[in-house]
């Protein structure tokens, strides 16, 4: 890499950028959610009963990768914007991570459920056959995952830059668990189901949780995105809140293990559009 490119790709994406990705991600989600809150039987009227499957919800939850495509287009115009997408192809997984993605994540939930007293009663979610639980885990894979474009696609190396990983991922994971409020107040949603207080933790546990794999992975979008995905898979059993509870353990865990890299900037990816030429794979 060219260390003048890259000098000037750090001033057009330095930190400043967060700002106007923050407010374009907070103002689309919490906009379209606003108005459903306080302007209800008219946005009912119009765009029809707020769900998780609505098309506005998907738009609201898609904001932050919306903010990310749009803050690195003006930035660094449309070739800027394709680098940036291309990093999807960046797969590099060790068999350590990869069984923690595939294995103990799952394990997570029936643990959860078993703790809960839920894992025979409901042992799957899902009714309806083998379509239905298709076309939920396709539903569940373009929905949160797509957020990861602009959480630790963009947001998360910006930040990296000045703090330690394991503070970035802190400190993302509080804004992000403060982004999910208003899903806990407006009823058709999933979350209004669900406890405020053990979702935001355990939101912050997943961001150190995912600022961990995304550093080890050398930047990885897509393991980032297939991890998010696994903690929002519809065919994991009901194990709230326990789940959360034994997420916050194996990411204390995981932080003393791993906390030569967590507590210092020397692993950390800081790279949001890769240079012209640069290798991703």
């Amino acid at each position: 890499m060219n260390n003048s490119d890259s000098t000037v790709n750090r001033k057009k994406l330095s930190a400043v950028s967060l700002v106007p990705f923050f407010l374009i991600t907070f103002v689309l989600s919490w906009g379209i959610l606003g108005l459903y809150m306080f302007y209800n039987e008219g946005m009912k009227k119009v765009f029809g009963q707020l769900s998780g499957m609505h098309p506005l919800f998907f738009l609201a939850v898609w904001a932050p990768a919306i903010a990310a495509f749009s803050v690195i287009t003006i930035k660094e115009g449309f070739s800027g914007l394709k680098r940036f997408i291309a990093r999807i192809k960046i797969l590099k997984c060790s068999v350590s991570w990869c069984l923690f993605v595939f294995v103990v994540i799952p394990l997570v939930f029936y643990i959860g459920a078993g703790l809960k007293g839920t894992i025979f009663i409901e042992p799957l979610p899902i009714s309806g056959g083998i379509l239905a639980i298709l076309t939920a885990l396709l539903l569940a894979a373009i929905k949160g995952p797509i957020e990861e474009f602009g959480w630790r696609g963009f947001a998360l190396p910006l930040i990296q830059r000045h703090v330690a990983p394991l503070w970035a991922g802190i400190i993302l994971g509080f804004i992000w668990g403060i982004w999910h409020l208003p899903a806990f107040l407006i009823s058709g949603t999933q979350q209004s189901a669900w406890s405020f207080t053990p979702f935001f933790l355990g939101t912050i546990a997943i961001s150190v949780l995912l600022t961990a794999l995304f550093n080890a992975s050398k930047g990885s979008i897509l393991l980032s995105a297939i991890l998010h995905f696994q903690f929002m898979n519809p065919i994991w059993p009901d194990a709230q809140p326990y789940d959360t509870y034994l997420l916050v353990v194996i990411t204390a865990v995981l932080v003393w293990l791993n906390r030569k890299k967590m507590f210092t900037r020397k692993s950390a990816i800081t790279t949001v559009v890769p240079e012209r030429n640069a290798k991703t794979l």
